[in-house]
């Protein structure tokens, strides 16, 4: 529910040519409690107002000189592209309330008006307004949710599998080659065990805010799940440049991270398939880089490796010496 005093300090812009109404309907919602008010004379000006502060309600007069109400409501829907217009029109003409409701408005006062019922239809709008915009934002957090991994605010396996679908539609559309990197951190049980699951978590979202530095805007960067990660390499430009990438990305998680008054230090295996030479599925390309990353694993761990049969050569990466993996 909507409290009182949010509704009181709820936006609320009035539009009307005349001095005399603009006093008259600012003095009524200050005395109901209102706080926050603007007007202005100008029916121009009003999307710019709009589209500047977001009110919560205008009150709009149809009958102004130059630019009447039902112009302006008709350039509010091009800022309010959700709909819902936030208007409560004030007329002298009752054949204009239908009309008025027909292009937008959500309700409507008459002129000279009661103030009385003036001030039940103002809250009542401003009620059902943040309503609905609390469900709004309810509703796009929940959808934020479901699509994002709680701790580092990746993506998960949910958007993953949308954004590999569109990027292996592009590559196939525009016959270019992309990538998909299963990456897995050594000894990240060991971080857990010795510094606790906080420690754990503040490193598995400082690894994924290099991660996300690391790659192009384009690409995407995903949490599995535990310490598995994957990115979706929206378009190589050349093949080799996957080994390079690789390098660069073991080289920059492998850097200390200073958690808790500790210096850390963890390293990366990463596993790689290419579209199309593993696969012109997703589930292919995803298992084939997984296969991919247990060999790296297998092979000593901090390394990369690509899936067979790419024709490239397995290129393996080590950290200087006294890093732990």
């Amino acid at each position: 529910m909507i409290s009182e005093q949010t509704i009181l300090n709820a936006s609320i812009l009035i539009v009307d040519d005349k001095q005399t109404n603009v006093v008259l309907l600012e003095r009524m919602l200050r005395g109901a409690g209102y706080v926050s008010i603007a007007s202005t004379m100008d029916p121009y000006s009003v999307c710019a107002l709009h589209r500047d502060n977001h009110y919560d309600l205008i009150l709009l007069d149809l009958q102004m000189p130059g630019m009447d109400g039902f112009q302006v409501m008709e350039k509010l829907k091009e800022i309010e592209t959700g709909g819902y217009l936030p208007v409560l029109v004030i007329t002298a003409h009752p054949d204009h309330k239908l009309r008025a409701l027909a292009a937008g408005a959500k309700d409507f006062i008459c002129s000279p008006f009661d103030l009385m019922e003036a001030k039940t239809r103002i809250h009542n709008m401003l009620e059902v307004r943040l309503l609905y915009q609390q469900l709004d934002h309810y509703s796009r957090a929940m959808e934020s949710l479901a699509l994002h991994d709680s701790l580092t605010k990746l993506p998960n396996r949910r958007l993953l599998m949308d954004r590999l679908a569109v990027a292996l539609t592009h590559a196939h559309r525009n016959q270019h080659s992309m990538a998909v990197m299963f990456l897995d951190l050594d000894g990240f049980k060991q971080i857990n065990d010795s510094l606790g699951h906080d420690a754990g978590d503040t490193l598995l979202k400082l690894v994924a805010a290099r991660m996300v530095a690391a790659v192009r805007r384009e690409d995407t960067v995903a949490r599995l799940g535990g310490d598995e990660f994957v990115i979706v390499l929206w378009e190589l430009n050349h093949v080799g440049g996957i080994a390079e990438l690789a390098s660069k990305l073991i080289t920059t998680m492998s850097q200390p991270y200073s958690i808790q008054n500790h210096s850390v230090s963890i390293t990366i295996s990463v596993g790689i398939s290419i579209y199309p030479e593993h696969g012109e599925e997703a589930k292919t390309l995803l298992k084939n880089a997984d296969v991919a990353l247990h060999e790296a694993k297998r092979a000593g761990k901090n390394d990369f490796r690509i899936a067979a049969d790419t024709g490239m050569p397995t290129i393996a990466h080590n950290l200087p010496a006294g890093h732990s993996t």
